[in-house]
C-alpha cells in the first residue's frame, strides 16, 4: 500500500510567560491508505496538538518544526492559502464538539455544499445531489427537507453525522478524528463508529483516530501510537500493545480501565500523580516520577524509542529502558508492575441486602413538563411525562446506579430528589422520613444533612473564590457547627479523600481535574450524609484519574457505610461500582435488577442494545462481537413484543 503520510521528529513549541512549552518533542510515524493510527494518552499528553500542526491549524504563535509529508507534499513551510487548497479535500478533520464544528446561522445544506464548491466546480444542482446523497450516506432520514435545516434542530449524534458527511464530502486521502465520540451515549458512539468506518470504506482514506477510550482503540486502530509528555513512548500494531504491553505508562492506562464484561470486583489500577509540565523538562524519562518500578538510571538520560519486538513488518517500539525485563502479563519478576490497591470490604456486604435499612426510597415518582404555545398568550396544549411512575429503594451501603440515554429521565429523576419534591400519588422517603411530612426550613435543613451530591463538573461546581477549606466548611457552618469542631473536620476530610490537608488555603484552580473532584466528595461528606447522589462524577476525568476516584468511591462507601445513588452512561464504570442498576428508557425503567444479574443476563431489547454498544478494550473480542441496533420509530413494538 502507499503511505498517505509521513511524519518525521515533529516537533511544536508555544512561546508563554513561564518560559517555552514544548507540547510535541518529536514525534514520527507513516500511515498508509486505508488504514488507522490510534493515538492515545492522558489529557495535555500532546494528542490534538499534534493533529492540528497535520492540519496546519495552529495560533501563529506555534513554532513548528520537523516533517509532514501528505501524498508527496511537504506541508511544513506553506502557507495558510496553500494548505487551505488541501485543508477539506485531500485532509479532512471530525472534531469532538460538532456543534462548534458548525456555523450556526448558516443550514446543513449550505455548509455540505460549501465544502463541496469551495474545492470542486459542480453546479448548484450537482452540489445539492451531491449534498443529499451524502446525508443518506451517513443515515440521515429525510435528507432532502433536512438540508434546510439549522445545526441547533439537530440532536448530538445527528450533527457528529453531519460533519462526517462534510469529511467525506471530496474523498479525501486522510482523515483525522479528534475524539468524535466524547459526549456521546454509548448507542450514538457505537452508530457513529461504524459510520466512520463506513466513511473510511467509502473514500479509501487513512484515518488517524485520537481517543482516550481504550476500548475504541480495540475497535478500530490497527497501529496504536502512546504519547506521554509530548513524545511517543510506546509505538505497536493494535493487538501487540494490547496483548505484549511494555510500557508502564501503557500498562496504567489499561490498568486503570473499568471492563464491562468482566464481574469481578478488583480494584482498578490508578497512576498516581500527574503528567509533568512541558517547560523546561530534564534529560530523564518524565514518567519516572510516577512509575512504579523507576530507578535510578531512568533519571540519567531520557531513553529513546527502541524496537523490542514485530508482528509481522511492523516494529514494536517502546521507551523505558526496563522494558525487555516485562513479560506478556505486565509482570517484572514475579510481580505486577503496579500493585493492585487494597480496598476493605464492608461489613455491611455480610447483612443480607433486606435486612439492611432503607436508606432511600422512591414511590411512584413522577414529573410532567408542560408545552405552552403562542408567542404573547402562551397556552398549555399538553405535556411532556419527563419521568413516569418509577419506584425503586437503596440499603444502607449499597449503590444503585440508573442507566440510559440522554432524555431518558436520569438527571430529572435526580433533581426531584435533590429538590425534595412532594409527590401527588406517590413518595420520597429520606432514612425513611417522608418528604410530605416537611413543615419548615428547619426540618428540610436537617432531612438535607443526610442527602449530598457530586456533581459531573468538579470546576464548575466549586466557586473560584472561594479556598478549599471555605468550600469545604460552608456546609458544616450552615448547619451551625462550632468552628473549633469545623477545623478538624476540615482536615479530616482532606486526609479521607487522599488530599493533603496543608493545601487547604489553596483555590481550586490551584488543583487537577481528579483532585477538584475530591474537593467535591469531601465537601459532599462533610455533614456525615447517609446518601451520596453522583451524577456523572467521573466522565470528565482522564482514565487514570478516574480509576483514583472510582477507588476512593468503594473505599469510602466500605469505610463510612455510605449509599450512592449513581448515574453515569459509561456502563463499564456501572459495572465496576454499583451493586444494582436500573434501566431507564423514555422515563420509565424497563429493567432492574442486581448488577451482575443484569449485565450477564440482560431482558430487555433496550438493555441488550445498550451493552452490545459498549466497546471492550479486548481487540479479539470486540471485532467479533455483535451490535444490536434498534431503530429509533420502532423499539417500542420491539419493547413491547
Amino acid at each position: 500500500m502507499s503511505t498517505v503520510l509521513s511524519v518525521r521528529d515533529l516537533r511544536v513549541s508555544f512561546a508563554s510567560e513561564a518560559g517555552r512549552v514544548d507540547a510535541v518533542r518529536g514525534v514520527s510515524f507513516d500511515l498508509e491508505a486505508g488504514k488507522t493510527l490510534s493515538i492515545v494518552g492522558e489529557s495535555g499528553s500532546g494528542k490534538s496538538v499534534t493533529s492540528l500542526a497535520i492540519m496546519g491549524l495552529l495560533d501563529e504563535n506555534a513554532k513548528v518544526t520537523g516533517s509532514i509529508v501528505f501524498d508527496g507534499q511537504e506541508l511544513i513551510g506553506k502557507s495558510d492559502k496553500q494548505l487551505s487548497v488541501i485543508r477539506g479535500n485531500g485532509m479532512a478533520m471530525v472534531f469532538q464538539d460538532p456543534l462548534t464544528s458548525l456555523t450556526p446561522v448558516f443550514t446543513i445544506g449550505d455548509q455540505l455544499i460549501e465544502a463541496l464548491t469551495v474545492h470542486r466546480s459542480l453546479s448548484k444542482k450537482a452540489a445539492w445531489t451531491r449534498a443529499v446523497e451524502l446525508l443518506n450516506l451517513v443515515g440521515i432520514p429525510e435528507a432532502e427537507r433536512r438540508m434546510k435545516s439549522f445545526p441547533h434542530e439537530f440532536s448530538g449524534g445527528m450533527r457528529q453525522r453531519v460533519v462526517i458527511a462534510i469529511a467525506m464530502a471530496n474523498n479525501p486521502k486522510l482523515i483525522i478524528a479528534d475524539e468524535p465520540t466524547t459526549a456521546l451515549d454509548v448507542t450514538i458512539q457505537a452508530q457513529i463508529l461504524e459510520l466512520m468506518d463506513k466513511a473510511q470504506d467509502e473514500t479509501g482514506a487513512a484515518m488517524i483516530m485520537i481517543t482516550h477510550d481504550m476500548g475504541v482503540v480495540a475497535k478500530t486502530a490497527d497501529d496504536v501510537l502512546v504519547m506521554y509528555a509530548g513524545k511517543p513512548v510506546e509505538h505497536a500494531p493494535v493487538r501487540e500493545l494490547f496483548y505484549r504491553t511494555r510500557m508502564p505508562y501503557s500498562i496504567g492506562l489499561l490498568g486503570a480501565i473499568p471492563r464491562v464484561d468482566k464481574s469481578e470486583k478488583v480494584p482498578l489500577i490508578p497512576i498516581k500523580g500527574n503528567p509533568p509540565l512541558l517547560i523546561d523538562l530534564p534529560d530523564a524519562c518524565p514518567f519516572a516520577a510516577r512509575c512504579p518500578i523507576a530507578i535510578d538510571a531512568c533519571r540519567e538520560r531520557e531513553p529513546d524509542l527502541m524496537p523490542i519486538g514485530t508482528d509481522g513488518d511492523a516494529p514494536h517500539t517502546v521507551a523505558c529502558i526496563r522494558a525487555h525485563e516485562i513479560d506478556d502479563q505486565g509482570m517484572i519478576g514475579g510481580l505486577p508492575v503496579y500493585p493492585v490497591p487494597v480496598i476493605p470490604e464492608s461489613t455491611l456486604t455480610r447483612i443480607p441486602r433486606e435486612e439492611r435499612p432503607i436508606t432511600l426510597e422512591a414511590i411512584n415518582l413522577k414529573k410532567s413538563f408542560p408545552l405552552m404555545k403562542g408567542s404573547f398568550l402562551k397556552r398549555k396544549v399538553g405535556e411532556v411525562q419527563a419521568v413516569k411512575g418509577i419506584s425503586f429503594d437503596i440499603r444502607e451501603g449499597e449503590t444503585l446506579a440508573i442507566v440510559g440515554e440522554s432524555g431518558s429521565g436520569k438527571t430529572t429523576t435526580l433533581l426531584q430528589i435533590m429538590d425534595l419534591v412532594k409527590q401527588e400519588d406517590g413518595d420520597i422517603r429520606i432514612t425513611g422520613t417522608s418528604v410530605s411530612e416537611i413543615r419548615n426550613r428547619s426540618q428540610e435543613r436537617k432531612l438535607r444533612r443526610d442527602l449530598q451530591i457530586v456533581f459531573q463538573d468538579p470546576m464548575g461546581a466549586l466557586d473560584p473564590r472561594m479556598t478549599v477549606w471555605d468550600i469545604i466548611a460552608e456546609p458544616m457552618l450552615a448547619i451551625g457547627m462550632p468552628k473549633a469542631e469545623v477545623f478538624d473536620r476540615v482536615e479530616e476530610l482532606m486526609g479521607l479523600v487522599g488530599l493533603d490537608p496543608a493545601h487547604v488555603d489553596r483555590f481550586p484552580q490551584a488543583f487537577s481535574g481528579g483532585q477538584r473532584q475530591r474537593i467535591g466528595i469531601a465537601r459532599a461528606l462533610s455533614t456525615n450524609p447517609k446518601i451520596v447522589v453522583l451524577d456523572e462524577p467521573v466522565s470528565a476525568l482522564d482514565v487514570s484519574i478516574q480509576a483514583g476516584v472510582i477507588n476512593l468511591l468503594d473505599e469510602l462507601k466500605a469505610k463510612l457505610g455510605l449509599s450512592y445513588l449513581f448515574v453515569a452512561h459509561d456502563l463499564a464504570v456501572i459495572r465496576h461500582i454499583a451493586d444494582r442498576v436500573a434501566v431507564m428508557y423514555k422515563g420509565a425503567f424497563v429493567e432492574q435488577g442486581d448488577v451482575d444479574q443484569v449485565f450477564d443476563d440482560p431482558q430487555h431489547p433496550y438493555t441488550k442494545a445498550l451493552l452490545s454498544a459498549i466497546p471492550i478494550p479486548d481487540p479479539d473480542i470486540e471485532r467479533t462481537r455483535e451490535r444490536i441496533i434498534l431503530p429509533v420509530d420502532g423499539f417500542d413494538a420491539v419493547a413491547a413484543s
